[in-house]
């Protein structure tokens, strides 16, 4: 039996940053996510995001990829929340996702961070926190 625990904190945003997710929207769709996460076998501990994006920290298992991951949870949801009408507009994400990998002495504190995303973005904007996280984790931005 092959043992695997790579905690990973991803985050996608709405095509073109649109703020899309309005607040009595976004709470059913993180739900769903969630729920249809552990359906498909992915060991999701929390979503949660603000208007145009989404966080969410999960566990890979030694037979999953990134790459899948966020596959299975892009894709689903947005389907899923198009064919159930949840707005006037179509939802689209973005093709690019930031995913980092986390200690276990930071779960807690990633947790607390997703949970708190509406407190947090009432100080920070979106723009703000993508630079941050550009820099915290010294991701190289390419252009073109």
């Amino acid at each position: 039996m092959s043992y695997v625990k790579i905690w990973i904190h991803a985050v996608w945003t709405v095509k073109n940053r649109k703020p899309l997710l309005n607040q009595n929207i976004r709470q059913e769709l993180f739900n769903h996510i969630h729920k249809n996460a552990i359906k498909k076998d992915i060991l999701m501990e929390i979503v949660s995001g603000h208007n145009n994006h989404v966080h969410c920290l999960f566990r890979l298992k030694n037979n999953q990829s990134i790459e899948n991951v966020m596959q299975l949870i892009k894709g689903e949801s947005s389907y899923w929340f198009n064919k159930n009408n949840l707005s006037q507009l179509k939802l689209y994400w973005q093709k690019e996702y930031f995913a980092v990998s986390i200690s276990d002495s930071q779960v807690i504190s990633v947790k607390n961070y997703i949970e708190k995303q509406e407190d947090h973005h009432k100080k920070r904007t979106w723009e703000e926190e993508y630079n941050e996280f550009i820099s915290k984790y010294h991701f190289q931005v390419f252009n073109g």
